[in-house]
């Protein structure tokens, strides 16, 4: 029997970490492109904060998802609640074995599913509609961070 508390991460769930968050990540990015969304990961927020998965649809609309690799990364951390004021929806996308109950309620997030492959939208976000100047403000962030991404993939220096 293992001497770890009920709760905590064991070294093998501590090193499977990166690849959870890596898969959940990847998953949930597809899904947004496949309902025909932008998508830029690690965007930085102006307040500071770095969105895990940031998505723009065509009409504009800013969505938010936080990746949780497990419930010590989710304990460990609340900066979600920060990131309300820089999108119309928000949502956190798990694996399919993260315990959902521990989850909010849904109404302040949204719930998805995902593996590396796909993912799937168990529950909708309630809407807030953002402020016209902040909405651009994002937006533009959005397209320049792209942007560099892009550039720096085509030359190495920048």
């Amino acid at each position: 029997m293992s001497d770890e508390r009920i709760g905590e991460p064991g070294p093998a769930a501590s090193q499977a970490v990166p690849e959870i968050t890596r898969a959940v990540t990847r998953g949930a990015a597809r899904m947004f492109e496949d309902l025909g969304q932008a998508v830029v990961t690690e965007l930085r927020l102006a307040n500071g904060r770095r969105a895990d998965i940031v998505a723009l649809g065509a009409d504009g609309t800013v969505t938010i998802v936080e990746v949780k690799s497990g419930l010590p990364d989710f304990a460990a951390d609340r900066k979600w609640e920060e990131y309300g004021p820089f999108c119309d929806r928000f949502f956190f996308a798990v694996s399919p074995d993260f315990p959902l109950e521990r989850l909010p309620d849904p109404d302040c997030c949204g719930l998805i599913v995902a593996d590396a492959w796909g993912a799937e939208i168990l529950r909708d976000p309630p809407i807030w509609r953002l402020a016209p100047a902040r909405r651009k403000a994002i937006t533009l962030r959005f397209a320049a961070t792209a942007a560099r991404r892009l550039r720096g993939l085509e030359d190495p220096r920048l």
